[in-house]
């Protein structure tokens, strides 16, 4: 599924260095994708398999800031079992996943990483944050690394609400917290030189993007605030999403600072294009050409 993705791919925010990890590939069906887009709409952009999925990467970010090697979000990871990854469509083998396969692509181990950060603890975005050994146990997959989030995401996650539950798998946090390596954090928040973490509510009440700035360039990962390019117009949110119309403020406040300050925004789940810049001349939100 991942053919022709490369492992690791870099560019240049000021004066640091990023590389987004492409940690594999999962399907996801279009409808629940795009909400209340019509599929006539949404398929243009992404076409659906005969099941209705569409393909979206799993692609993370390695950012060489000047004091810390920051590693944002893990992929799935490796606990899943046959069942679970036919469902969703997974696919990431590597060594033990392609995550750490495009970690040592771009020049690193995973022994490396300082600090990594979860823009919210969904299964496709904090799987990774811990492994199934091959003794059984399931242990944090980057024990020297301190790990943060928004307190109240991590307080979201023990909900048993039927809602969502499906998509918090306390085997991807739980052994974190055992561990004591999770800083939590509240709001809007430097982490670390040239790194900051900001509050984008919605797709869930606590989810949080990641900025990246350097010599006055900024770059945005925007995790699930706008999964893919796709996503860019204000309307266009998954029905995913816990609470719509805050997804759409947040997109709308993003997108006014992204033009005014020429933001290159990072795309965790587009399966072709990994990030670009808001055309402020098109009176729409899309990407300029490159």
């Amino acid at each position: 599924m991942h053919e022709g993705l490369p492992l690791s791919r870099s560019t240049d925010v000021g004066a640091i260095r990023i590389h987004g990890i492409e940690a594999g590939v999962q399907q996801l069906d279009g409808g629940a994708m795009f909400g209340v887009v019509p599929k006539p709409l949404w398929e243009r952009r992404i076409p659906a398999d005969t099941r209705n999925r569409i393909p979206l990467a799993l692609r993370c970010l390695l950012i060489e800031a000047p004091n810390a090697l920051v590693l944002v979000d893990t992929g799935v990871g490796n606990k899943y079992d046959e069942k679970f990854g036919n469902i969703y469509g997974i696919s990431n083998q590597g060594a033990p996943t392609r995550l750490e396969d495009g970690i040592r692509d771009a020049g690193f181990t995973p022994e490396d990483v300082d600090i990594v950060i979860s823009t919210h603890l969904h299964f496709d975005h904090a799987g990774g944050n811990t492994l199934l050994r091959d003794d059984g146990a399931i242990v944090p997959a980057f024990p020297q690394a301190r790990h943060v989030v928004q307190r109240g995401e991590l307080a979201f996650a023990g909900s048993t609400n039927e809602r969502i539950r499906a998509s918090y798998l306390p085997d991807n946090f739980a052994p974190v917290v055992d561990a004591g390596l999770f800083d939590l954090v509240d709001g809007d928040v430097e982490i670390t030189e040239g790194v900051r973490v900001v509050r984008t509510p919605g797709h869930t009440p606590h989810h949080q993007s990641v900025l990246v700035q350097s010599d006055g360039d900024t770059a945005c990962y925007l995790a699930d605030v706008c999964p893919t390019s796709a996503h860019l117009p204000l309307p266009w949110i998954m029905g995913y999403d816990l609470e719509p119309l805050v997804t759409l403020e947040s997109k709308r406040g993003l997108w006014e600072q992204a033009l005014d300050e020429d933001w290159l925004l990072v795309f965790e789940h587009d399966p072709r294009v990994p990030w670009g810049r808001l055309d402020a001349d098109s009176g729409r939100h899309e990407l300029r050409e490159s």
